[in-house]
């Protein structure tokens, strides 16, 4: 199923109609859009008004809020209310003008993290370690399906052909939603995300995009806004965006969240022997890891299709059948970062930043 030329002047003459209203004055007020992460893994969010001030808002001067936590898997419904913390504040792509886009962390009533709040301890283990410099650059993939949950370009009955042209394709007949994609890109240079780059993926409806490098808990924030600008937009476009790792059965690539990792001892000449040492932890870790590294990884890490088997650590060279990747010119270096190919693509970067972060350096 793709858009038709008759549903897309539609969507144009509504956005015409609509850009009047988005145009009016806000008399003084802003719109703060609060984003935080829900029991399932997807994002949230909720509007509400603020004075506008010239300079903007640092997180610590916005409001904590509230929701409604039994509708959202995160709390029963006799004791039903979530706060909401601002942590992280970013200028509104879809809005304009001075309104903002807020990222929190939920806490419960009695003062503690919600059981699904990740950042809180994650963002300790970046503050206890953050004499290392640790620096994350993350590559996630997604694919986009219609209404029906049918990747977008496939035909009507079967598959596409064999993988092969669509890999950083470039056509008709090769990639598809590219207008989702460049909007995204955009969207998130508007906002201030770290975006360093997109391509089409070896699937076709399947794109990725990357985040990074990013220092700390920078890291997680940067990738869930980056995520909920993605679903926000395709939503325009009335199209479903899918981080499961394999969202259509057959003989096709996973999705991943790649994740790039390095220490300022890494970064230095002679880093070679401080990357060995923390893939040597690593591996000692795997099950623990690959417990975090998002649901229904099995059906991903098959030893097939550029990944490593679920069941075994591994390292090398320039090798993308291995659990870790050690670039090749870092190699020739002998300094710079790994790759850990091992988190799905639903995984969430809190979780795995955070575990890289406690296996190589130990808990808080």
């Amino acid at each position: 199923m793709t858009n038709s030329p008759i549903l897309v002047s539609q969507a144009g003459t509504m956005m015409a109609q609509l850009q009047k209203y988005f145009s009016l004055e806000q008399k003084g007020k802003i719109i703060a859009e609060y984003i935080w992460i829900d029991s399932e893994g997807g994002t949230r969010s909720k509007s509400r008004t603020l004075d506008e001030k010239p300079e903007g808002y640092n997180p610590e001067e916005l409001p904590i809020w509230n929701f409604d936590g039994s509708s959202t898997g995160q709390a029963p419904g006799d004791n039903s209310d979530v706060y909401l913390r601002p942590v992280a504040v970013y200028p509104d792509p879809l809005r304009l003008g001075n309104n903002i886009l807020v990222l929190a962390e939920c806490w419960d009533s009695d003062g503690t993290p919600n059981k699904y709040n990740y950042r809180h301890e994650t963002a300790k283990l970046m503050e206890a370690h953050a004499a290392h410099k640790p620096w994350f650059g993350l590559e996630q993939e997604y694919t986009l399906l219609d209404l029906d949950e049918r990747p977008y370009g496939w035909p009507p009955n079967g598959f596409p052909a064999p993988q092969g042209p669509y890999y950083c394709g470039v056509g008709a007949g090769k990639v598809v939603q590219r207008d989702i994609v460049e909007a995204h890109y955009r969207a998130c240079l508007y906002a201030g995300i770290k975006i360093s780059g997109t391509n089409a993926e070896v699937m076709p409806a399947q794109w990725e995009f990357q985040v990074g490098p990013c220092e700390g808990i920078e890291m997680g924030d940067q990738l869930w806004l980056a995520r909920f600008l993605l679903h926000r937009i395709a939503e325009d476009f009335g199209v479903k965006v899918s981080v499961h790792p394999k969202p259509i059965p057959g003989d096709w690539n996973g999705a991943g969240l790649h994740t790039n990792f390095s220490t300022k001892e890494m970064r230095e000449e002679g880093g070679m022997k401080h990357i060995e040492a923390a893939i040597a932890k690593l591996g000692t870790r795997h099950n623990e890891h690959i417990a975090v590294y998002g649901a229904d990884n099995d059906k991903r890490l098959t030893g097939r299709h550029e990944t490593g088997a679920i069941d075994q650590f591994t390292y090398g060279v320039a090798n993308r059948g291995s659990s870790i990747r050690i670039p090749r010119d870092c190699a020739a270096k002998g300094y710079g970062y790994f790759e850990d190919r091992r988190p799905a693509s639903n995984a969430c970067p809190y979780q795995i930043t955070g575990i890289i972060m406690e296996t190589i350096f130990g808990p808080v």
